[in-house]
């Protein structure tokens, strides 16, 4: 595996436990921006990217279909997409969980969110900006 799309899947390889804080939940459209370290970045589109990338294309051909599936299901590799797999739900989970109805979506402790930006300092300054206000 490639360091870059290790990278690019550590956050969703996270137990959902350890997601409080500030977390941006979003999908491959609406790539972050601004996102500093102390920021969990959640792709809900995660589980299907993990999918497309452990099973690859699948022929078109049933027999060959369920074929390739089984070699892949049998490979020594396996266990440890399975386990990616697993975390990557309990992401998605997680947010359904706690109310996440689009993306993007900033969510500040578990409690506070902040719809339609991929950009966390824009987030946060709308969210500085609405407990200002109130």
């Amino acid at each position: 595996m490639k360091i870059s799309t290790l990278l690019t899947l550590f956050p969703l390889l996270m137990p959902a436990s350890v997601l409080a804080g500030t977390v941006l939940y979003t999908d491959s459209h609406h790539p972050p921006t601004n996102v500093d370290a102390s920021v969990s970045v959640i792709y809900l589109d995660g589980p299907e990217q993990l999918q497309a990338q452990t099973f690859g294309d699948l022929s078109s051909n049933p027999d060959d279909a369920e074929r390739q599936a089984k070699a892949v299901l049998q490979s020594p590799q396996w266990q440890a997409h399975e386990q990616e797999l697993a975390t990557v739900y309990r992401a998605v989970v997680h947010a359904w969980e706690i109310g996440i109805t689009k993306v993007p979506a900033v969510v500040f402790d578990d409690t506070d969110v902040v719809y339609g930006t991929a950009d966390v300092a824009q987030a946060t300054a709308l969210r500085a900006q609405s407990q200002g206000g109130q």
